[in-house]
């Protein structure tokens, strides 16, 4: 029997099939992937500011922290050094994702997940043992290498291997093992800054290795995708695969598809250079964008600098890293709240409805900094003002989590055709660690000279992206991945980027 296949309200076709258990399986093992950079940016922000990791590595910060008696609050974490601590990652992500990119589309996605695992690994055992600063940049080098692997190939494994009518729930299954990772590296902060002896900061880093043994573990049992199988020449294997993951026989339509897109992908000499051309500009500018402008809700300046910036608006120690855990608590069931309703609402309305309230969050919370210390950076809040502002931030939080959050990742691995795929999501994963570096490297001095500005800045940037996403970004949702040329063909600006021959099922 031929495979049947029908329009979905999404615009794109609906192919026969259904949630299977193996399916879930193995996307919910890839998404583990993202625990690699979740319990990175948690841990990162707690442990700079824990007092014994500051006095071995950055005795100038700790010195300054403890002798100022009349401190401008806004400036006394301000350390290009302890910023590259935390920010080095980023790069040797970016630069990662590029080889990542390589090696995903030559050798599949499985792989690029092992080898994730194994190089964080390594990094998470030298930045547990670090003696100096030398050995603590090395091993920070390294879990960039990790991460840039992981976010390369991780949203791209869960968009191959979900079904249409749930590919977003299940893709953002990544950013939901971001978000709990955060939360565990708060706990687990929060629990080693009260160990004695000062070495707690050790053991916070060291269980770094625990979410890369995960990854390394699932990398090596995981099957890779039909599209991934396919590409490489396997088309028997690829149709086995894909019967098996849709729990059907009949997969006939999909799989032309994605014969069509393979073959597609054949004409493409490089990657790097197809993505250039006129007809993959909407692909190349969301790819860019959206990372991008992901950055510059200000989240990661929350999200690795919480205990920090907590502590600059007077929180205690133990305060400012129990606050941490509230808002990674806030992260992750916000993010639940995204993964239920994506292919129900779609991605326009979390996008818009997310940018408004962060929007609103960082003003209002910009206005109250403002009226406390100043330009001056003296003074403190009183424990109400404490509790305001920490609602500010988790409401802030929560938007960021059921929208740009997961949608950042989920967007851009699933609107590319397969030609320029591994390509696309470089690109989104080089600007993602790219302006995470320079936001990260940046942050600490911005909030020095910028003050309460600094929360205005970023509430400006909110405001344009989400005009952005009103007037440049169709949705996306119920239309299958290998069909997406569909969406940008119908869209008033895109449509005369994409020629006829690019749409991919016309015929139903």
């Amino acid at each position: 029997m031929a495979g049947g296949a029908f329009v979905g309200d999404g615009g794109g076709r609906s192919y026969e099939g259904g949630v299977t258990v193996f399916v879930l399986f193995t996307c919910v093992a890839a998404a583990m992937g993202g625990l690699l950079f979740g319990y990175d940016l948690g841990i990162s922000g707690g442990v700079t500011s824990m007092e014994s990791f500051l006095k071995k590595f950055f005795p100038s910060v700790f010195h300054k922290m403890k002798n100022e008696t009349h401190q401008n609050q806004y400036c006394k974490f301000d350390s290009q050094l302890l910023t590259l601590f935390t920010s080095c990652l980023y790069i040797a992500a970016l630069v990662a994702s590029f080889l990542a990119s390589t090696v995903t589309r030559k050798f599949g996605r499985k792989i690029s997940m092992f080898v994730a695992g194994l190089v964080f690994l390594l990094g998470s055992i030298l930045n547990g043992v670090a003696n100096n600063i030398t050995l603590l940049i090395i091993g920070r080098l390294l879990l960039g290498v990790g991460v840039g692997f992981a976010n390369q190939s991780v949203p791209v494994y869960l968009a191959e291997m979900a079904p249409t009518k749930i590919r977003g729930a299940l893709n953002m299954g990544f950013q939901m093992a971001i978000t709990i990772g955060i939360l565990v590296a708060g706990l687990v902060n929060f629990g080693t800054a009260k160990i004695k002896g000062g070495f707690g900061w050790r053991i916070s880093l060291a269980l770094a290795a625990v979410p890369s043994l995960l990854m390394t573990l699932a990398a090596i049992f995981l099957p890779d995708t039909p599209n991934s199988i396919l590409e490489r020449g396997h088309p028997e294997k690829a149709k086995k695969m894909l019967k098996k993951i849709r729990g059907t026989n009949n997969v006939d339509d999909e799989f032309q598809d994605l014969l069509d897109a393979t073959e597609a992908a054949k004409n493409v000499d490089n990657q790097w250079t197809n993505i250039t051309q006129p007809r993959y500009r909407p692909q190349l500018v969301i790819c860019f964008l959206i990372p991008f402008f992901q950055q510059l809700t200000g989240i990661n300046v929350i999200m690795f600098y919480a205990p920090v910036l907590f502590k600059t608006l007077g929180f205690g120690d133990e305060a400012s890293l129990m606050s941490t855990v509230i808002t990674g608590s806030v992260n992750v069931v916000s993010t639940l709240v995204s993964i239920f309703t994506v292919d129900k609402f779609g991605r326009r309305i979390l996008f818009l409805e997310g940018g408004t309230q962060m929007m609103i969050c960082q003003v209002a919370i910009g206005v109250m900094i403002a009226m406390k210390f100043g330009l001056s950076g003296e003074g403190s809040f009183t424990k109400h003002e404490a509790n305001w502002i920490l609602f500010l931030i988790c409401a802030y939080v929560a938007a960021f989590a059921w929208s740009w959050g997961p949608l950042g990742w989920l967007v851009p691995s699933e609107i590319c055709p397969l030609e320029i795929r591994s390509a696309g999501q470089a690109i989104n994963v080089s600007v993602n660690m790219l302006f995470t570096f320079i936001i990260g490297q940046v942050f600490l001095s911005m909030l020095c000279h910028l003050k309460f500005g600094l929360f205005f800045f970023f509430a400006g940037f909110v405001l344009i992206m989400t005009i952005f996403i009103t007037v440049f970004l169709p949705e996306t949702k119920n239309v299958p991945i290998e069909e997406m040329n569909r969406v940008w063909k119908a869209h008033w600006f895109w449509g005369k980027y994409i020629p006829d021959e690019a749409v991919i099922g016309r015929q139903v």
